[in-house]
């Protein structure tokens, strides 16, 4: 990613869910040749982000064992049973000092790409708020200015950050991606339906 006008990005690959609707770490699911995260992290790798931060939490240790973290600066949330927000807060700890900007994704969503980051951020132009329009609504990647780094640190829950994009809804930018807004994975059924679309790909 060639450097910004606007100053340094933090790439956040939020991996640090208990996965307890799943049965399973879900970071740890057969995916792409290796597992989801793997595949999330790869993505993340392959944007240039001047910062790279993963945070984990449940089964920390076997994501460590397991999973390709090199370029990552990778935190352990011990309180990621409270929500992804306690996740965010601990990151922003981190960021560099530099950075202008923070860019969000899940772990869990593998079809989030490259282009779609690349996107997102052109789009963004100066906007403190930026997320991405896909056909069908909402989602993620999202992206955030420094001066919003004080709200997002103090948000509650898994909910937080939509509460803070409603909050600030006249200046939220959305920059239009095609395609559905792509799946993550919260059930068997959502890994099987993302098998299916693997195999057809």
């Amino acid at each position: 990613m060639s450097r910004r006008s606007d100053g340094r990005v933090t790439g956040l690959v939020l991996a640090a869910g208990g996965s307890t609707r799943l049965g399973r770490p879900k970071q740890l699911l057969a995916y792409g040749g290796g597992t989801l995260l793997d595949h999330t992290l790869a993505t993340a790798r392959a944007c240039d982000f001047d910062q790279l931060i993963c945070v984990i939490g449940g089964a920390a240790d076997a994501i460590r064992a397991a999973v390709d973290l090199s370029g990552t600066d990778v935190l352990e949330n011990r309180e990621f049973g409270t929500g992804c927000s306690s996740s965010i807060a601990l990151a922003l700890d981190a960021v560099d000092p530099r950075s202008a900007a923070l860019v969000l994704l899940l772990g869990d969503q593998p079809g989030v790409t490259t282009a779609t980051v690349h996107a997102l951020l052109e789009g963004r132009g100066a906007a403190a708020l930026a997320v991405c329009r896909y056909d069908d609504g909402r989602g993620h990647p999202f992206a955030f200015a420094r001066s919003m780094f004080g709200e997002l640190a103090a948000l509650h829950g898994d909910k937080g950050v939509r509460k803070l994009l409603d909050r600030h809804a006249p200046d939220v930018v959305e920059v239009p991606i095609a395609g559905p807004v792509p799946r993550d994975v919260d059930t068997w059924a959502d890994y099987q339906a993302l098998l299916d679309v693997e195999s057809f790909t």
